[in-house]
């Protein structure tokens, strides 16, 4: 249940402001159509952080656990460093051809999501908690739970959201579990 809670809320606050909330920002206003664009970002993650998780759980299996800790830790701390860099929409990224909502959403949240910093926490908690579904599922709802009030509410929504605020919370989160690895692998290693 730990790796579930810690996943889920790691990414939900993570995601405010990152490049995919822009994304689905840029999707809902575009098609209006709210169903199959969540459809599209649930396929789209899962796919994306189940990738993540086997590649985490493999890398786990290699490091002792006073090592995964602390590697899991700096990480941690460098997605804090991370979050605090808004992200913002690349160039030509709002031509969106006609295709589905669906289709659109599920290849473009793909690609979005790889390299981006809930990927990394996603390789991260899965090396470091030996339950991948749990970790695969606290990510994606998270990522849904960031997601879904900006495609259903849009731009309104979008507009008053404290963004800088968001991700000082969000930097000081992976901070807080960035100590926490660190000081348990301190604690292993002793």
């Amino acid at each position: 249940m730990e790796s579930f809670l810690v996943s889920i809320s790691t990414v939900a606050i993570a995601e405010m402001g990152d490049r995919t909330q822009l994304l689905a920002l840029m999707l809902a206003a575009h098609y209006r159509k709210p169903w199959p664009i969540l459809a599209g970002v649930l396929c789209a993650t899962l796919a994306n952080h189940a990738l993540a998780g086997l590649i985490g759980v493999h890398l786990g299996r290699f490091l002792t656990p006073a090592l995964l800790d602390g590697v899991v830790g700096v990480s941690m701390i460098g997605m804090a460093l991370w979050a605090l860099k808004p992200d913002a929409l690349e160039e030509g990224a709002t031509n969106v051809r006609r295709t589905s909502a669906f289709a659109a959403t599920t290849i473009a949240f793909f690609i979005a999501e790889m390299g981006d910093k809930t990927q990394f926490a996603t390789v991260a908690l899965a090396a470091a908690y030996s339950n991948l579904a749990a970790v695969v599922a606290g990510t994606t709802a998270g990522m849904l739970l960031a997601n879904a009030p900006v495609v259903f509410l849009g731009k309104a929504f979008s507009e008053r959201l404290p963004l800088k605020a968001i991700h000082y919370v969000a930097s000081g989160l992976f901070l807080i579990l960035g100590t926490v690895f660190i000081f348990r692998a301190v604690h292993y290693a002793s």
